[in-house]
């Protein structure tokens, strides 16, 4: 069920993305009076190869345009008359250009036909973020918060690279910070030469990050992983056939386990790890109850504490300081993919690691319908994929920016065969990264790395 509901959440946000990228092509063709032959969501054919399989779900004409739905979900795409495509129809460049072909017109509105799609995905992105952040707003846990109360709990990843259970992070990058999840926001884990300033002990101790930590965090499990504010060791998440189960209710609070008493939801773990019998002594509402289960063969109780209501701070915005902050954060993906791309193109990041393709995408979703993250999630993507749509690579937008550029710069075009060679190339660039990402996607899925 749970990968029933991430496919579905990825595929709804995809179609939102692509039917409103399209549309900015098509109004912009529209606005300069440019035929418009089709407006496809999904391709209704094997993309890159435009003559295999070429069928739709769904299809109806109104006035000169045809529009369908494809049954091939990676995409989708806009048929302008005069304009070689992903359909690459070679023929209808083939004699006089006509006034309402997109070859007819001249190159700066060319230009801004083929930036109607980023120009769109940015704006959906920029509304998106504003509309979060004016209808929900913020819920942080404040660090000072976390350091009053017993300081982080240090997960797998942490201890990799040197954080303990009890620290108190201080600084980031030797600068204070007012939330907890700053310390694991993308832009820190990317920033060349990163630093944590932690208090342990009553001395500072300064943590270092590699560059490539953030390849961890492409797993779905990677913030469990990392870490989270020490919690008081109350019942929250129950597992199913677990010892947990069997005697405890969420609310209950462990005050002793195996004798020793215990504060915090670490403790607890270290101290029935490998036992045979479990004793616990729970506080539910004023009683203090006491259990003893056979144990063997657990590895855990089965139960997981999250931090209490009263640790969330929630900002709530105007709608002026919305439309603010909202744009600054659409931006600031952008500003983490290039600070990714360029860790890829220096080799501090693995692109077999560090590329997600449709199953890692669905499972950043997550299993549960969560309209808030699905919201963050498609406002996150329409920027990311107003990024990749600019990167220079022939087929897409980008590619044929820069031929256009030449153009107007030059002031000649480009020569038709250089053109359509570039084209072909560029197509087979996104066949090869598509394979590549499916066959990245199922191997992490196999290994679970």
């Amino acid at each position: 069920m749970e990968g029933l509901i991430m496919t579905a959440q990825l595929l709804l946000s995809l179609s939102i993305l692509i039917v409103v990228h399209e549309w900015g092509h098509f109004f912009a063709a529209r606005m300069f009076n440019i035929k418009v032959e089709k407006f496809y969501l999904f391709f209704d054919f094997l993309f890159p190869m435009a003559n295999v399989l070429n069928f739709s779900l769904l299809k109806f004409k109104k006035g000169d345009t045809e529009y369908g739905i494809g049954w091939f979900p990676l995409g989708g795409y806009v048929k302008i008359a005069g304009m070689v495509d992903e359909s690459m129809d070679k023929d209808q460049l083939k004699g006089t250009p006509e006034p309402w072909e997109f070859r007819a017109k001249p190159a700066w509105q060319r230009l801004i036909v083929m930036l109607g799609g980023v120009i769109v995905n940015v704006v959906v992105g920029m509304v998106i973020f504003i509309g979060i952040l004016y209808f929900i707003g913020d819920s942080f846990i404040s660090n000072t918060y976390v350091n009053d109360h017993g300081g982080i709990q240090a997960m797998e990843l942490a201890q990799q690279i040197g954080f303990k259970t009890g620290d108190k992070v201080i600084k980031i990058n030797g600068q204070d910070f007012e939330y907890f999840d700053d310390i694991s926001k993308p832009d820190v884990l990317l920033t060349q030469n990163s630093t944590y300033t932690v208090l342990r002990d009553g001395k500072e101790v300064t943590i270092s990050i590699p560059s490539d930590f953030i390849e961890k965090f492409n797993k779905k499990e990677a913030v469990m992983t990392f870490l989270w504010p020490r919690r008081i060791p109350s019942v929250d998440l129950i597992a199913d056939s677990s010892v947990a189960k069997r005697i405890l209710k969420k609310g209950d609070v462990i005050v002793e386990a195996q004798g020793q008493p215990v504060a915090f939801f670490d403790e607890v773990k270290p101290l029935i790890k490998g036992q045979d019998t479990l004793r616990l002594k729970v506080k539910r509402g004023s009683e203090i109850l006491t259990f003893k289960e056979y144990f063997k063969g657990d590895s855990t109780i089965g139960f997981w504490a999250n931090p209490p209501k009263e640790s969330f701070t929630v900002v709530k915005y105007s709608f002026g300081e919305a439309l603010v902050k909202g744009p600054g954060r659409a931006f600031g993906v952008i500003g983490v993919q290039l600070k990714a791309f360029r860790k890829l193109f220096t080799g501090q990041l693995s692109v077999k690691k560090s590329l997600s393709g449709p199953i890692g995408m669905a499972q950043a979703y997550g299993g549960e319908w969560d309209w808030h993250n699905f919201w963050r999630m498609t406002g996150l993507l329409s920027m990311v994929l107003a990024f990749m749509n600019l990167l220079p690579i022939p087929g897409l937008d980008g590619g044929y920016v820069v031929f256009l550029l030449y153009e107007m710069v030059s002031g000649r075009e480009p020569n038709e065969k250089v053109f359509e060679t570039a084209l072909k190339v560029g197509m087979g660039i996104l066949l090869v990264l598509m394979i590549f990402v499916f066959y990245n996607d199922i191997a992490k899925l196999i290994t679970g790395s």
